[in-house]
C-alpha cells in the first residue's frame, strides 16, 4: 500500500482550474454534530434534540434554509464551545422536518459546499458563525483525470468486496465528470474513521483530495481482503466443527445404543472422582482441575488429549499423602533379618538402630545408607529383607549405565513420549510414599551430554532438599524425606565425593570359607532345590560335599558362583530322576566330579616350598582381595630395572623405591656396591592381561629383588601388604580385611602388615584371625626377618603344617601380633 499523503491543507499548488471562484463569505446559524461528517453533495436524516441545535434549525428555516454543519471535536460535549469544534463544516440545505416523540426532530438535509469558520458568535439560543464558503473548481489537466480513474477503479473494487451498496450506485457515480463531487460522493459511502473523514472535509485542492481519498479506499479494500479472508477461514473451521460435532453426536448415540460410554466424559468423571476422595494436597488439586478444564474443551481426536490423560493420571496415581505403617518391633526385626542373612553383624545393627529411634521420633528422616563390597555378597537381597523387616514396601532402581540426567528427572511435557524420572516412577509402583527405595549400582553411573545422573540425585538423597523433589514432568514438588534409602556400590572410589558425603557408608567384606559355608546349607541348597523342581527326599548331599565346593571350585567374594555350582548339582540329579533312577540322588565326595566336572582349584598348601625371588603380596579390588605373586629374576646386565605385568604408575614407583632402599642398604644385605651396575632386575607379576595398580606392593617387591639377589628363599605361605619408603619403613594401607581373606583362601599362614593397620585386625572374622599369625611391622628389617629364610635352614622344614593351635608369634615389642596397635588407616588399593 502506498505511504499515506499528508492531511494538510493547501501543500500541494492546485492544477489549473477552468474557472477559479474566491470563497464568499456568509453568517450562517451552527449545528454541531457528535461523531458524524456530512460531506457537500451527501444527503443524510439528523436526529436533533439539544435545544440550542432546535433554536439553530428554526433561525434556519425562518431565512434560506441554509446551515453549518460542523463535527465536535470530543462527541462527549452536551453543550461544546468553539474550542469543541472543528474549523471546518458543510454549509447544507435543509429539505425537511420531522418531530418526533419526546421533543426530537428529524432532518433531512443535503450538504453544498464546504467552509471553514472565520469568526464564532453565541447568541443567547443559538450559535452562529461566519465562514468561508469555497466552491469546487472543475479541473482539466491529466494528472487529475488519471487520479479520478484510480480512484474510480478502487471504488469499484471496494464495492465488490463490501457488497454495502447496489451497483446502480456505481454506474451513477462513475458518469459524474466532477473531480470534487466524485470525490465527495465516495467518502460519503466509506466507514471512515471520524478524524479521516474531516482531513478528507478540510482538503480543498481537489488533487490532494483525489490523493488521500486514494489511500483511504486502498487502505479500506486491504482491510476487507484480510477480513473476508478470515471469514472464510472461520466459515470453514465452523462448518467442519459443525460436521464434527454432528459426526461425534452420531457417534454417542450410536455407542449409547451399543451401552458404551463416552471416553473423554467418563474419563473426566472418574478423574474427579479420585480428586474429591483422594485426599490429594491443594497444588494437585489445582493442576489437576486445570488439566481436566482443558481437556473438556477438547474433542476426542485431538492428539494433545492422549498427552493430558496421561499427566492427570500420574498426579493421582502417586502416593501424595498415603504412607505404610512401620513395623516398630526391633525383636521381631531382629528374627527376620538374622533369618534371612548370616552375618552382617554392622549392617543389622544399624537398621536395628534406625528402627528403635523411628519408635522414639516418627517425625525424623529416615537414613540413607550405601553398602559397599564386592559382588554377590548380599547388598540387593539384605535391602528386600530391610523392607520385610520395617514393613515397607520395596522399590529397586539399577543405576548401572544411566547417562540421561532425565532417567532420574525425568523429562519435560513439551518432548513427545516424556514421562517421569525413575524416582517418582518407583514411588508409583510403591503405592506410599515411605517405602525403602534401593538404588543399584551407584558407582556405575555415568556422563555424557545429556547431563550428569550423580549431579541429579544430590538433591534426590540430600534430607535438606527431597523435602521437595521436583521431576521435570510432575512439576510439582513431591516429599522423598519419608523414604528408607539403600544405596549399593562395588567401589566407593567412582562415587562423586559431594554424592557420598550424603550417605553413611557400610562395607561389607567378602565372605569367609565357614561363612560361605553355612550360607549354603541355610539359604543356596533349599532355593536352589525348589527351583529346579525337587524336594528333599529327591537329593541328598553327604557330609563334606559343600565344604569341598567351596574350596576345589569357588575362588570368589560372595556366593553367586557357589549357587550357580549348587544349581547345577540339582539339574544333573533332576536330569538322572527323568532318565529313571531312583531318587533320593546322593552327592558325595567321590562322585562330585561327575556333577561338577574336574577340580578347578587344586589344594596345593602342601605342595607350596620356599623360592628365591618369589613373595606372595595382597591387593584389594572391585571385587573382593586378591593375591599377587611377585617373581624377581637377576640377569647380567647394564643395571636395568625391567618391570613386567601391566603395573601401574604407583606400582612403578615402588619398584624404584624399593630399589634404592636395596642399594642403600647393600652393605648390609651382604650385596656388591656395584650390584646394580652389572645386573638387570626383571620384576614381573604373573597375570599379565589385568592391569594392576597401588600403594600395597612396596614390601612384597622389596622381599622378592632381596632374595633374588642374595639367594635366600621366601617362606611360602608368607603374604604381605604395605608400602616402603627410601629409608625403609612400612607405611599403612587400605582394605586389609578383603586382603586377609583373599590370602587366608589361597592357604597362607603368616600375614605382614603395617604396624599402624594392626588396629584393623580386629575387623577380619574371628575364625580366620584364629588360624592365621599377624606380624605389624614398621621397618622393612622387621618385613625380612619374618618372610626370609635364614641361609642356613633347610627347606623341607616349610612343608611343615603349623599346629593351629600353638599360640601366635610375637612381635618384637613382645605383644601378641593380633592384638590391637594403635594407628591410622592408609590409601585403598586398586
Amino acid at each position: 500500500m502506498s505511504e499515506a499523503p499528508e492531511r494538510n491543507e493547501n501543500k500541494t499548488a492546485p492544477a489549473a482550474p477552468k474557472k477559479r471562484t474566491p470563497p464568499e463569505m456568509k453568517t450562517l446559524p451552527m449545528l454541531p454534530l457528535r461523531g458524524m461528517v456530512v460531506f457537500p453533495y451527501m444527503i443524510i436524516h439528523l436526529d436533533v434534540g439539544r435545544e440550542r441545535s432546535l433554536a439553530a434549525i428554526e433561525k434556519a428555516m425562518m431565512e434560506d434554509h441554509r446551515i453549518l454543519l460542523v463535527c465536535q471535536i470530543d462527541a462527549d460535549k452536551d453543550d461544546p464551545g468553539r474550542e469543541d469544534l472543528y474549523n471546518y463544516g458543510t454549509v447544507a440545505v435543509i429539505n425537511q422536518i420531522l418531530k418526533l416523540p419526546g421533543g426530537t426532530v428529524r432532518v433531512l438535509v443535503e450538504g453544498e459546499k464546504r467552509a471553514r469558520i472565520s469568526d464564532y458568535h453565541r447568541l443567547e439560543n443559538y450559535d452562529e458563525v461566519e465562514a468561508k464558503v469555497y466552491t469546487d473548481p472543475i479541473y482539466t489537466s491529466t494528472d487529475v483525470e488519471v487520479a479520478t480513474r484510480s480512484l474510480i477503479h478502487r471504488f469499484e473494487d471496494w464495492v465488490k468486496l463490501s457488497k454495502r451498496i447496489p451497483a446502480d450506485t456505481l454506474v451513477s457515480v462513475a458518469i459524474i465528470d466532477d473531480a470534487g463531487r466524485l470525490a465527495d460522493l465516495i467518502a460519503s459511502h466509506l466507514n471512515l474513521k471520524v478524524h479521516m473523514r474531516q482531513d478528507l472535509l478540510e482538503c480543498i485542492n481537489i488533487r490532494d483530495r483525489l490523493e488521500l481519498l486514494s489511500y483511504d479506499l486502498s487502505h479500506e479494500i486491504e482491510l476487507l481482503r484480510m477480513e473476508r479472508n478470515i471469514d472464510g477461514k472461520v466459515r470453514q473451521q465452523m462448518d467442519k466443527a459443525q460436521r464434527d460435532y454432528y459426526l461425534r453426536e452420531q457417534i454417542k448415540v450410536i455407542r449409547k445404543e451399543l451401552g458404551y460410554k463416552d471416553d473423554i466424559v467418563s474419563d473426566i468423571a472418574e478423574y474427579r472422582t479420585k480428586l474429591a476422595v483422594g485426599g490429594y494436597p491443594e497444588r494437585v488439586q489445582e493442576v489437576v482441575n486445570r488439566e481436566l478444564h482443558r481437556l473438556e474443551g477438547m474433542n476426542n481426536m485431538n492428539t494433545e488429549t492422549s498427552v493430558i490423560r496421561n499427566y492427570v493420571e500420574w498426579l493421582l496415581a502417586l502416593p501424595w499423602n498415603k504412607e505404610s505403617k512401620d513395623t516398630v518391633d526391633v525383636k521381631k526385626a531382629a528374627k527376620i533379618l538374622d533369618h534371612d542373612h548370616y552375618g552382617l553383624q554392622k549392617v543389622k545393627e544399624r537398621i536395628l538402630d534406625f528402627l528403635a529411634v523411628h519408635q522414639l521420633a516418627p517425625d525424623k528422616n529416615a537414613p540413607i545408607l550405601c553398602l559397599v563390597g564386592p559382588p554377590g555378597v548380599g547388598k540387593t537381597s539384605l535391602a528386600a529383607s530391610v523392607a520385610r523387616a520395617t514393613g515397607r514396601q520395596f522399590i529397586r532402581a539399577s543405576l548401572g549405565g544411566v547417562r540421561d540426567e532425565a532417567e532420574i528427572r525425568g523429562h519435560r511435557r513439551t518432548y513427545v513420549g516424556a514421562m517421569p524420572g525413575r524416582i517418582i516412577e518407583g514411588i508409583r509402583n510403591a503405592g506410599t510414599r515411605n517405602p525403602v527405595f534401593l538404588l543399584d549400582e551407584v558407582d556405575k553411573l555415568a556422563a555424557d551430554y545429556r547431563g550428569d545422573p550423580s549431579s541429579a540425585l544430590l538433591e534426590v538423597l540430600d534430607p535438606a532438599q527431597n523435602k521437595a523433589f521436583s521431576d521435570h514432568y510432575i512439576d510439582i514438588p513431591f516429599d522423598l524425606s519419608k523414604v528408607f534409602w539403600i544405596v549399593t556400590a562395588n567401589n566407593l572410589g567412582t562415587i562423586p565425593r559431594p554424592l557420598r558425603d550424603r550417605m553413611e557408608i557400610i562395607e561389607l567384606s567378602s565372605y569367609t570359607e565357614y561363612e560361605k559355608l553355612e550360607i549354603a546349607k541355610r539359604y543356596l541348597v533349599g532355593r536352589q532345590r525348589e527351583q529346579n523342581g525337587l524336594s528333599g527326599k529327591d537329593i541328598r548331599f553327604g557330609a563334606g560335599v559343600l565344604q569341598d565346593i567351596v574350596e576345589h571350585y569357588t575362588r570368589e567374594s560372595g556366593v553367586r558362583e557357589l549357587e550357580r555350582l549348587i544349581g547345577q548339582v540339582c539339574r544333573k540329579a533332576a536330569r538322572k530322576i527323568v532318565e529313571g533312577e531312583e531318587p533320593p540322588i546322593r552327592v558325595t565326595r567321590r562322585n562330585l566330579t561327575d556333577f561338577l566336572g574336574r577340580v578347578k582349584f587344586l589344594e596345593t598348601k602342601s605342595e607350596k616350598k620356599p623360592q628365591v625371588g618369589v613373595a606372595t603380596g595382597m591387593a584389594w579390588t572391585e571385587v573382593g582381595g586378591a593375591i599377587l605373586p611377585t617373581e624377581v629374576t637377576v640377569l647380567k646386565g647394564k643395571g636395568k630395572l625391567i618391570l613386567t605385568g601391566q603395573l601401574g604408575d604407583v606400582m612403578q614407583e615402588s619398584a624404584q623405591a624399593a630399589l634404592s632402599y636395596i642399594r642403600s642398604r647393600a652393605d648390609a644385605l651382604g650385596l656388591p656396591e656395584d650390584f646394580y651396575e652389572k645386573d638387570d632386575i626383571h620384576i614381573h607379576l604373573p597375570e599379565g592381561a589385568v592391569p594392576k595398580d597401588g600403594p600395597s606392593a612396596g614390601i612384597t617387591m622389596a622381599t622378592a629383588m632381596i632374595s633374588a639377589l642374595t639367594g635366600r628363599k621366601v617362606h611360602s605361605d608368607v603374604a604381605m601388604t604395605g608400602e616402603i619408603t627410601l629409608r625403609g619403613n612400612v607405611l599403612p594401607i587400605g582394605g586389609l580385611k578383603e586382603k586377609v581373606l583373599a590370602a587366608y583362601r589361597e592357604g597362607m599362614k603368616t600375614i605382614v602388615l603395617p604396624k599402624k593397620n594392626a588396629r584393623d585386625i580386629e575387623e577380619i572374622p574371628e575364625s580366620v584371625r584364629e588360624k592365621l599369625t599377624f606380624v605389624p611391622a614398621s621397618h622393612m628389617d622387621e618385613v625380612l626377618k619374618t618372610a626370609l629364610l635364614p641361609a642356613d635352614r633347610p627347606a623341607k622344614q616349610e612343608t611343615e603344617v603349623p599346629d593351629e593351635k600353638a599360640p601366635a608369634k610375637k612381635d618384637e615389642t613382645g605383644a601378641n601380633a593380633s592384638s590391637t596397635e594403635s594407628g591410622q588407616g592408609g590409601d585403598n588399593d586398586a
